[in-house]
């Protein structure tokens, strides 16, 4: 009779664990049945809305300064590849390579680039097919409080969105200061309002640590500033990149190397008619 435990335990051992395999099953098709669809309140549809609209017009953009690696983003402005950055990333660098969210990749010239004070550059990439753009808001308009939205490529991670508010507007220094993430790497991304308007151009960070923590004060150029930028470079005759390299001038744009320098004027009257 004592035989008789051990395959009475054996026994009770496998009905549980055709129970369990029963209840595993059911929740199976429990969850097939009933399919998980999220749910997003208005912030965070706002949130997904401009970056899935923006993102694809975001750069990512390395170049060669000085002999040393640069890297950042940049935002197209027109369906011809023209893109603003900032100038602290392209440098007077003689070569620069872009890419886009959808793998395509370029070089890009140099058409103009301002000093630190504006700290803009324009470049031209030409990309094989249509690209996507994003349209000029106006900074004139921006309000200490409303939500912005940034796009860049922090220590490389390529698109990455961080949300704030303008903390506070600049005008002695030209800056919009806001609490949206703005990290090494996230230079020349766009600041983007909620209805996916470029407001400004991010630009840098103040951190008190050297950037050993994440405490810091993020900074753009006002959106226009870049229109004012794009004027001057309009106005202003092509000199040769040797010279400009030297050059004190406030603005500086390169000569004609390609196709596509000379629409600048287009490209400033298409800006001219946006809000």
């Amino acid at each position: 009779m004592k035989a008789a435990r051990p395959f009475t335990q054996a026994l009770r051992y496998a009905l549980v664990v055709l129970a369990c395999m029963g209840t595993i099953v059911s929740l199976s098709d429990v969850n097939t049945a009933l399919a998980y669809t999220p749910q997003y309140d208005q912030d965070e549809q706002e949130n997904i809305s401009v970056y899935e609209q923006a993102s694809k017009a975001v750069v990512t953009i390395n170049a060669l300064v000085d002999g040393r690696p640069s890297s950042g983003a940049g935002v197209l402005i027109d369906e011809s590849g023209m893109i603003l950055t900032s100038s602290h990333v392209i440098g007077n660098a003689t070569n620069v390579y872009v890419s886009l969210s959808d793998g395509r990749k370029a070089t890009a010239n140099i058409i103009g680039r301002a000093g630190e004070k504006s700290d803009l550059a324009l470049i031209k990439a030409n990309f094989s097919g249509s690209v996507p753009f994003l349209r000029f808001g106006d900074s004139s308009k921006l309000k200490v409080g409303q939500k912005v939205l940034a796009i860049g490529n922090p220590y490389g991670f390529e698109r990455t969105l961080t949300t704030g508010i303008i903390s506070r507007i600049d005008g002695e220094r030209n800056r919009l200061q806001t609490d949206a993430a703005i990290n090494p790497g996230n230079s020349g991304g766009p600041l983007l309002d909620t209805k996916g308007f470029i407001i400004g151009i991010n630009q840098s960070i103040f951190n008190p640590d050297g950037n050993r923590s994440n405490i810091g004060i993020g900074f753009a150029v006002p959106v226009n500033s870049a229109k004012g930028f794009l004027k001057a470079l309009a106005e202003q005759q092509p000199i040769p990149a040797t010279v400009a390299a030297i050059s004190k001038q406030p603005i500086i744009r390169y000569r004609n190397r390609t196709d596509g320098y000379e629409n600048v004027s287009m490209l400033l009257q298409k800006v001219s008619s946006q809000p």
